[in-house]
Parts: C-alpha cells; sequence; structure tokens
C-alpha cells in the first residue's frame, strides 16, 4: 500500500546525512556516479564562466579587467585554484552534495593581495542539517541556518572545520561558530518552497545504482567461480574402489569432511572405470547488458545526464537524435548556469570583489555607494557549446546574421568569446596583414570573387 507522508519541505531532511554520505560513496567508488558529476562539471563549467564589466569607460572597463584577472589567480583562500577552479569545485559539490557554502575571506591589505578579499569553499557537513535550536539573541536556528524575526538569513553555524576530517587536538570540531550571513553564500537548488538545504541530486536514483552494482557483482562472481573449471567424478559399477580424495584432499571441515582444492588448470589422474563430469555455470544471460542498460538510464535521467553522454554508447542513435538529446541537455545546464549557479556564485563573488576593490582605492567609482548595482552588473560568458556539424552549423549562424535575426556579438557570445576582443583580433591581423602586404580570401574587406556563370550553348553541339 502506498501511503507517502505530508511532511513539509525541511522535514524530509531528517535522513539527509545518510542520503549525502551514499552519494559521496557512490562517486568515490562508483565508476558511472563519478562519470556522471564530471560530465556535469565538464559541461556547466568546462574552462571557467568567464566575465566581462559593462559599467564605465572603456579605459576603467580595461583597469577593471585587469584587476580581475589578478584576483582571480589569488582568490582561494587555500591557495590550490585560481578562479576557474573554484567553479569547478563548487559545481562538483553542488552536483554531488545538494550545496555548497562560499565563505567571503576579507583580508589586510599588508597580505600583498590585488584585492583584499579571498574565497573559501565549505562543504556541507561543517554545517550541520540536524541542529535546532535558539539563538542567544532568540533567533530561531533550522538546520544550522539562524533567521531573524521575518524569516530572513542571519547566520550560519558551522563547525571550525569538516567534522569528519581527522584532527590532532588543535581544533576543537565540536564546537559550533556562528558566521554572519554576509559572509556566506549558500548555492543550492531549492526544489520546493521554503526549503532551507539541499538535497544530492541522484538521490531518487541511488537505489537503482546500488543494485545495479550489487548485480555487476553477482555475474563477477559467477564467472569467477566458472573460471575455477571444476571437475566431479561418477564411478562405474565394475570401477575401482580406490579413493582419489586422498590425493586432492588440501584439509578437513569441522566436521572432518574433506575438503578438495580446485584451482585453474589442475589435471587428476582418475582410477579405472571413474568418469569425469566438468561443471557448467550458468553465463550471464542475453539479458545483462539490457538489465544494467535499463538501471542506467534510471540513473541518467536523474542526474541530469543523457545515457549516451554518461555511457557514449551511441548504438542505434542518429545524427538528429543525437542532436536533440545534445539540444535537451544543453538547455538542462543553461538553467542551471543562469538561473542558480551564475547569481549564486559568480555575480556573488562579483559583487564582493568590487566592494573591496573600490573600499582599498584599487578600482575608483565616485558615489559607489548609490550606483552600486550599476557598476556591479557584468555579462557573464559559459563555455561555448562546439558544434555539431560546423559547416551546417556555420551556415546557419551566417544566414541567421545576415537576416537580422541575431547579431554577430551575440553569435560571438554563445561560442563563449568576448566580441569585443574577437573584434580586436581581427582588426590586429588585417593591419599587420596590411602591414605585410600580404592578401587572403577570408578578409571580409575583400568582396569574394564571382564565378562566371556557365555559359548556355547549343544544344545541338552538345549531340556532336
Amino acid at each position: 500500500i502506498w501511503r507517502p507522508s505530508s511532511s513539509g519541505p525541511n522535514a524530509v531532511q531528517s535522513g539527509a546525512g545518510v542520503v549525502l554520505n551514499r552519494s559521496r560513496d557512490l562517486v568515490r567508488n562508483n565508476p558511472w556516479a563519478h562519470a556522471a558529476i564530471e560530465r556535469s562539471v565538464s559541461n556547466g563549467v568546462g574552462v571557467g564562466i568567464q566575465c566581462k564589466a559593462l559599467w564605465g569607460s572603456k579605459a576603467w572597463r580595461k583597469a577593471d579587467s585587469k584587476l580581475w584577472k589578478r584576483f582571480g589567480k589569488h582568490c582561494d583562500a587555500d591557495g590550490a585554484v585560481w578562479f576557474e577552479g573554484l567553479q569547478a569545485i563548487a559545481w562538483r559539490e553542488w552536483r554531488e552534495a545538494g550545496e555548497v557554502f562560499v565563505r567571503l575571506r576579507s583580508r589586510r591589505q599588508s597580505d600583498g593581495l590585488p584585492v583584499p578579499l579571498q574565497i573559501q569553499l565549505i562543504e556541507s557537513e561543517q554545517c550541520p542539517r540536524d541542529y535546532y535550536a535558539t539563538a542567544p539573541n532568540g533567533n530561531p536556528i533550522r538546520a544550522g541556518i539562524e533567521f531573524d524575526f521575518i524569516g530572513r538569513r542571519a547566520a550560519y553555524w558551522m563547525y571550525p572545520a569538516h567534522p569528519g576530517e581527522y584532527q590532532t587536538g588543535v581544533v576543537d570540531g565540536g564546537s559550533l561558530r556562528r558566521i554572519p550571513a554576509d559572509q556566506i553564500r549558500h548555492i543550492f537548488k531549492p526544489e520546493r518552497a521554503g526549503q532551507h538545504r539541499g538535497m544530492p541530486g541522484m538521490a531518487s536514483a541511488m537505489v537503482e545504482l546500488w543494485n545495479m552494482a550489487k548485480m555487476r557483482d553477482a555475474v563477477l562472481e559467477r564467472h569467477k567461480l566458472g573460471n575455477l573449471f571444476a571437475m566431479f567424478y561418477t564411478r562405474e559399477a565394475e570401477a575401482s574402489t580406490e579413493s582419489i580424495g586422498l590425493d586432492m584432499q588440501t584439509g578437513t571441515d569441522v566436521d572432518d569432511t574433506p575438503i578438495a582444492g580446485l584451482e585453474p588448470g589442475t589435471a587428476q589422474e582418475l582410477p579405472p572405470g571413474v568418469k569425469p563430469i566438468f561443471s557448467d555455470p550458468p553465463d550471464a544471460g542475453s539479458n545483462y547488458w539490457e538489465f544494467i542498460r535499463g538501471h542506467l538510464l534510471a540513473y541518467a535521467a536523474a542526474c541530469g545526464v543523457p545515457y549516451e553522454i554518461l555511457t557514449g554508447d551511441l548504438n542505434g542513435v542518429s545524427d538528429r537524435a543525437l542532436k536533440l538529446i545534445l539540444n535537451e541537455f544543453r538547455r538542462l545546464i543553461e538553467m542551471d548556469q543562469w538561473v542558480y549557479f551564475i547569481p549564486q556564485f559568480c555575480q556573488a563573488i562579483r559583487e564582493a570583489y568590487m566592494d573591496a576593490a573600490v573600499l582599498v582605492g584599487a578600482l575608483v567609482v565616485a558615489g559607489y555607494a548609490e550606483i552600486r548595482d550599476e557598476v556591479c552588473e557584468s555579462q557573464w560568458v559559459p563555455q561555448g557549446w562546439p558544434y555539431s556539424h560546423p559547416v551546417q552549423d556555420v551556415t546557419a549562424d551566417l544566414k541567421a546574421i545576415r537576416g537580422g535575426l541575431q547579431s554577430r556579438s551575440a553569435t560571438i557570445l554563445a561560442n563563449g568569446d568576448d566580441p569585443e576582443q574577437v573584434d580586436a583580433e581581427i582588426r590586429a591581423d588585417q593591419d599587420r596583414a596590411d602591414a605585410l602586404e600580404l592578401k587572403f580570401d577570408t578578409d571580409a574587406r575583400t568582396p569574394a570573387p564571382v564565378e562566371p556563370a556557365p555559359q548556355k550553348g547549343n544544344p545541338d553541339d552538345e549531340l556532336q
């Protein structure tokens, strides 16, 4: 009987710790779970989501671009990766654990950083989901998050270190610390109204994947037993009564029953009249792959990664069908990028960077407090999608531009490039070619040669 409960959006979080542990275990030890995360990161972030300022003069934007690149090289509080690497780690944590926390760490000017700000990524476990209490100021704490009297996030209660990490006693990981909400950015995908914490994306298909792994292990064990090449023997009526068990015996059971060893390739001489019968264990079965494929289809659907991309199995998939699959996958990725990741992670860090840069005078903006939103407005450019059919896709882009359906800038941005940089590179190539007196048919300034139309002769001449 199916009798689900009417739990609220946060009551279902009671078992989130178990779900999170299983998700991390699958990603560590199951190749399909690991591959699904890798495919999501490589398509969602790729080589990085680039930022371009929209406000200010050309000189100001150039100075900002230079400072932003320098900041990106030193922004990781752990000193391990650049800003693009932080994007990849944050996306990976978001897909694996369902959420990740970003702490904005202010630094001193004497630290020698381009901007006195660094980014620290914090895993979900450091903010305990099962912590419900009342803060000293009277605010309620729900799932490790403190809310004020009108329901806004006021602070996060976190362990100073990961509770599952091995410590040497230097840090007391059992004590929670209150971190103001303006220092924390919470990256997660709320699927229900009022949801406080995120859940792993693969939660609905974990059992499918675990059962599939068990099935694979069972088939593997069956093949291992089959490789032992076991042999049994029967005696004819006139056979010798001499036992061969003594020659093969390697020990005895608890009840003194002889135990014979069985190794691949063993040959045993049989007494006269003894007839060998070889074991014939069952194979994996003709429907084994269909069983695996069915579970992988369900898992891929739950993770938002098409089966064909997850497994690389394109058997029976036409070019047209593959393009439809890729278009749907890209729509899902773009939704995650623009609805959740870019606003919650990229733009939030960009605004904190701009605050710190203006505060220390690295960037000069008159009346910044009044026009902060305009100054922080940025254009984010994810890595472009490669062409499925280069000739056809480029031809379609050219026709769309010439027909006024889209601009050159929109086309260049869709490819993951900066239109201004592309134009500057084209101008530099043209100037260099002019200086060297080089002529190329790719130069758009030179009209393309027009091929003469074929001459129509007398039809009677063709018969001669």
